[in-house]
């Protein structure tokens, strides 16, 4: 390509020398020359002395070798502008990978401007100046764009893409997290639900059972089939009538007992109401007999129960005249009068079993708590006949109280007393 452009100036001083020689009619025939050859193929006259007229030939020569020192500058200038071409089409190509597409603009047709250059010089020159200002503003036209982009997202490009893979990894972490609390909220829901049914279940339990001891279905053969046993000296062992008694003036009570308790068995029953704690008591402690009181009235009774076996003891009672009986075993062993006559038992007071009251339901004393076992206590609101005692006691008749039955679901019972299945008449059966 040099060797080219060389021959065209060569031509061009040529028949530019042509028209200015004063030789007329004479001509020169140059042949092209790579840049490194020497100028055998145009033969120049030799230099003339130093201060001497230059002869046209010699202008001519000096004006070639001036073309020459000319294309040696614009050859390097090509070298220096192609580096440069080079450099701008690696920026260009990093400023369009940052963009994230194709340029668009004139010249953009991936021809290489530096093929094929025309003849001419100066046209290469122009050729040069074009391509740059094109390569120009494809640059300007790729960094608008980008600093667009970047204006657009607020921060540097690789600031931008930083961000994004930084909220990359902050959405993959939040993922995960939720992941895992759905995983403790499904597990904390089946605890829950496993909780919850546990519950439900003992609660289930707990209502079926309130619902047998209302309806006196409990664990014991029948709901009289049971006995409270109460087998320490204490203050706090006791169980309790849940019903009360109504205004009485006559009543029977029944009950069977055993205990071995020295000195004395304590106090099977108390009844209490507001302002009189012995409204009606049975006790027997020290050794002091068997006593009844009534409105704080007392009355020694002739029974003997003491010796560790099964009892029927039945006690009767009325306001006219004080009358009273008691019964051991079906067989009359006393009868009085003169105990509280015409006091009618107060109602709404509280029946303990095992305790003397000293309050109304409360001050136990532990030197008078009933130490063994009690079973079917009934109340009636009149006198019962002898012969009814008989039948009860010989478990002939089954004869529930009218005012209060002895059933499960009527006793409750406290401080470690506890009651259990027993078939009195059978265990009577047995102490025979």
């Amino acid at each position: 390509m040099l060797a080219l452009l060389t021959a065209g100036v060569a031509l061009a001083v040529a028949a530019g020398g042509a028209q200015d020689s004063p030789i007329p009619g004479s001509r020169f025939v140059c042949t092209a020359l790579p840049p490194e050859a020497t100028h055998a193929g145009c033969p120049l006259p030799a230099m003339p002395m130093q201060g001497g007229t230059l002869s046209p030939e010699e202008e001519l020569r000096a004006a070639v070798l001036q073309l020459r020192e000319t294309v040696v500058q614009q050859k390097e200038t090509l070298g220096a502008q192609r580096e440069a071409i080079r450099e701008l089409t690696g920026k260009l190509a990093r400023c369009e990978g940052l963009a994230g597409g194709k340029a668009r603009g004139s010249g953009a047709t991936g021809k290489d401007t530096m093929g094929d250059l025309p003849r001419d010089p100066g046209h290469v020159v122009e050729q040069l100046s074009r391509s740059l200002q094109t390569l120009k503003d494809r640059l300007e036209s790729l960094e608008l764009q980008l600093r667009t982009n970047a204006s657009n997202a607020g921060l540097p490009s690789d600031f931008r893409e930083v961000l994004q893979r930084r909220l990359g990894e902050l959405e993959r972490q939040l993922l995960r997290k939720v992941a895992e609390l759905e995983d403790e909220k499904s597990l904390l829901h089946n605890e829950t639900s496993a909780h919850r049914q546990k519950t439900e279940s003992t609660l289930n339990a707990l209502l079926q059972r309130v619902t047998e001891l209302e309806r006196g279905n409990s664990a014991f053969k029948s709901p009289d089939a049971f006995k409270v046993s109460l087998p320490l000296r204490t203050n706090y062992l006791y169980g309790k009538i849940k019903k009360t008694l109504p205004e009485l003036y006559a009543f029977t009570i029944c009950l069977w007992l055993r205990s071995s308790a020295s000195p004395g068995i304590g106090t099977p029953f108390s009844y209490a109401v507001p302002g009189q704690a012995n409204e009606i008591v049975l006790i027997e402690w020290g050794n002091n007999p068997i006593e009844l009181l009534i409105n704080d009235k007392v009355a020694q009774l002739p029974l003997f129960v003491s010796d560790g076996k099964w009892h029927h003891i039945c006690i009767t009672w009325t306001t006219r005249d004080g009358m009273w009986e008691a019964f051991q075993d079906g067989e009359k062993l006393g009868t009085g009068e003169n105990l509280a006559p015409w006091h009618p038992i107060k109602p709404g007071g509280v029946l303990i079993l095992g305790q003397e009251q000293d309050t109304v339901g409360g001050r136990f004393d532990a030197t008078q708590a009933f130490v063994g076992e009690l079973s079917q206590f009934n109340i009636w609101d009149r006198v019962l006949r002898a012969q009814e005692i008989i039948n009860i006691a010989n478990c002939s008749t089954n004869m529930p109280g009218n005012i209060i039955p002895w059933v499960d679901n009527n006793v409750d019972v406290f401080g470690g007393a506890s009651k259990w299945p027993v078939e009195t008449c059978e265990e009577r059966l047995l102490d025979l």
